[in-house]
């Protein structure tokens, strides 16, 4: 083999082996080291994830004859409705115990958007009723949906509460 028109001599040869092999070593031992925990011995894990736009803030009305008449055809509505939000209040509960409870702003300038809410929670391993509420409405005292559910967690088991209007609310998995 010829580098720079000089021959490799054995000893050259050798440091190239030597080299690699301690790559290899390295590689092998942090492939395997240190051992990383996903989570706790006797641990498992609750996870809460809401996506969801609250109700418009106030009412809609009909555009007046005025208004219509100024806009093009395309651009007329049969209502106007503010775009502004209602905050999203979050509540869960496990075995009685209030867990997590929040009120989300929407997002957006203009507050016309959504209210996210990524949450997780590690809890020891056992049986839990959790009952997870929402309420999308400023105003409005009571939750708009309410789902409970008895579960048995087992160590390193992670349960997703994930929320769907179109589906009655929340499903946990």
């Amino acid at each position: 083999m010829m580098m720079a028109g000089k021959k490799l001599n054995s000893l050259q040869y050798l440091g190239q082996f030597a080299a690699y092999a301690l790559f290899a070593l390295l590689l092998g031992y942090f492939s395997e080291s240190p051992k990383y925990r996903h989570m706790e011995e006797g641990k498992a894990v609750i996870k809460l994830s809401i996506s969801h736009a609250g109700k418009i803030v106030g009412k809609c009305r009909k555009p007046t004859a005025e208004e219509l008449a100024g806009l093009p055809r395309n651009m007329r509505m049969r209502e106007i409705c503010p775009r502004e939000r209602s905050p999203v209040s979050v509540e869960l509960v496990t075995n009685g115990d209030i867990l997590y409870r929040e009120t989300i702003p929407p997002s957006g300038f203009q507050k016309d958007g959504v209210s996210v809410v990524y949450k997780r929670f590690a809890v020891p391993a056992g049986d839990y009723l959790i009952e997870a509420k929402l309420k999308d409405q400023l105003g409005d005292e009571r939750y708009d949906y309410v789902t409970k559910k008895a579960i048995s967690l087992k160590p390193r088991q992670v349960v997703v509460i994930d929320f769907h209007p179109n589906k009655n609310g929340f499903i946990i998995n």
